[in-house]
């Protein structure tokens, strides 16, 4: 036998083999990380720019990559044997989700893909479950939590990127009709870290430096929003969780990079797909949606002058545009219906947004939300608009963007440029949940054309990638050419 896997723990294998290898396995485990050169690590020869997810020093690698690993033995033609029991089964997942959910007594009937999703999380314990902004994952979490703690008395960690989210996964759990104060915890700053509920539900700032002891409390964990896991203090928390069995994460979108999608493979395990955010629209599960591209295009005497600045001089000058900024303006005060205006930069741009729209607002409800506003206040926000027809929400994309779940928004304008494929697709999300009032939704993507004879600017080359990303999701896409003063 060529190659033997054996499960040292519930974070890393063990490859048995001979030296040589182990260093092909090595190097099929080896990649470059996007954006590398741009470190300064990178830059003062400390790090090649590369991340390697097999040791050879040690044979390990993260367990959630071992079906890859047998992928490699298959490929380059090396006999193997499999001692971890990682990859579990899914023999008929939709009856065993069917029999798990009859205890529970939910006030909904979950959707097929729901069902599927729960299954295949408490059949193969491993998994990224990916499942489009809106399409119901707390939902599919909170089948998790409740199986895991019904059947097998498992305590858990629920982890998630904002405290917003900690509230709203305690106010959906809640809905759901589970009794939150005596089953969930909520840890986000100024609170109590020991456990002391069947549910820990936690931002990962909150407790990614506490001692590995902690986390042994924690039988199994789920991370939210799993993509953000690449950070290295998300990853530290995953290894110190020695007995997490099940290790769930889901995600509306990944960033569609191999390395980063490995790393969530193994910190996790596989990643699958259970519906797309077409399919949702095509069954009515979602709002129906397009994109309107407005492309503003300057004078030749300012494309002259922005020829060949750097990145973030010309984000400089896009913010402190007085012209743009007016333009923004009246475009968000065209629209009709509930509409959310996302930015990126707080002082210099949302703060002037939000000024020059409630000058000229008259009778509507305008809000700005930024980093520093209180996390129940941000909450109150989202319940008054759930109200509203006509409000305005002046919010940066920091803690508007992920998981804020407003079933009444109509209207979304991205006021900075983004290339972030994650973070325009969570944004979008933000407009695709259905209302009583709403059937439709549309984005409003602002893109800024400083051509200079050869010259394109960089935030017009990300619109384009932008463009691309909503292609290949196959959102319906108009463009819009505005000539500016």
């Amino acid at each position: 036998m060529n190659v033997i896997i054996e499960p040292k723990d519930n974070i890393y294998a063990r490859i048995e083999c001979e030296p040589g290898i182990a260093q092909e396995i090595s190097d099929f485990f080896t990649f470059t990380v996007p954006g590398a050169q741009f470190s300064p690590q990178y830059r003062n020869k400390y790090w090649d720019g590369k991340i390697r997810l097999f040791s050879t020093k040690t044979n390990l690698i993260y367990a959630g990559l071992v079906q890859h690993v047998i992928k490699f033995c298959e490929e380059f033609g090396y006999t193997y044997e499999d001692k971890t029991d990682y990859i579990g089964s899914t023999k008929d997942i939709e009856d065993t989700a069917l029999k798990l959910l009859k205890p529970n007594n939910l006030p909904l009937e979950p959707r097929k893909y729901q069902l599927a999703a729960f299954a295949m999380a408490v059949a193969k314990k491993r998994t990224v479950i990916v499942s489009p902004t809106a399409s119901g994952k707390s939902l599919i979490i909170y089948l998790i939590v409740r199986h895991l703690r019904a059947n097998l008395k498992k305590q858990g960690l629920l982890i998630v990127p904002t405290i917003s989210l900690v509230e709203q996964m305690y106010s959906d759990f809640a809905s759901y009709g589970w009794n939150v104060d005596k089953n969930c915890q909520k840890i986000y700053q100024g609170m109590e870290r020991e456990p002391t509920a069947p549910l820990v539900i936690s931002t990962w700032q909150s407790i990614y430096d506490m001692p590995k002891k902690y986390f042994a409390n924690f039988d199994y964990v789920i991370g939210d929003e799993a993509h953000t896991f690449k950070a290295k203090s998300l990853t530290a928390i995953m290894t110190k969780l020695v007995n997490c069995d099940y290790r769930i994460g889901t995600t509306g979108t990944l960033d569609g990079t191999k390395v980063n999608k490995l790393v969530l493979e193994g910190l996790f395990g596989p990643v699958r797909q259970m519906v797309t955010t077409r399919e949702l629209i095509e069954q009515k599960h979602l709002a129906d949606f397009e994109i309107k591209s407005l492309v503003l295009k300057y004078p030749e005497s300012v494309c002259k002058e922005m020829k060949g600045r750097s990145y973030q001089e010309e984000i400089d000058f896009l913010v402190s545009s007085e012209s743009r900024n007016n333009f923004i303006r009246n475009l968000t005060l065209s629209l009709d219906g509930n509409t959310l205006l996302l930015y990126t930069y707080v002082e210099k741009h949302g703060k002037i947004l939000h000024e020059l729209i409630e000058e000229k607002a008259k009778d509507r409800k305008v809000f700005f939300v930024f980093g520093g506003t209180d996390v129940l206040d941000r909450e109150e926000v989202r319940h008054i608009t759930e109200k509203e027809t006509n409000a305005i929400i002046v919010a940066s994309y920091g803690t508007f963007s992920t998981g804020i779940n407003i079933r009444n928004l109509h209207n979304i304008i991205f006021a900075s440029p983004t290339k972030s494929r994650i973070r325009s697709l969570q944004s979008i999300g933000r407009g695709l949940r259905l209302g009583e009032n709403k059937e439709k939704a549309v984005l409003y993507d602002i893109a800024d054309d400083l051509r200079y004879k050869s010259y394109t600017n960089f935030t017009l080359k990300h619109y384009e990638e932008r463009v691309q990303m909503y292609n290949s999701e196959k959102f319906p896409l108009s463009i819009h050419n505005v000539n500016m003063p």
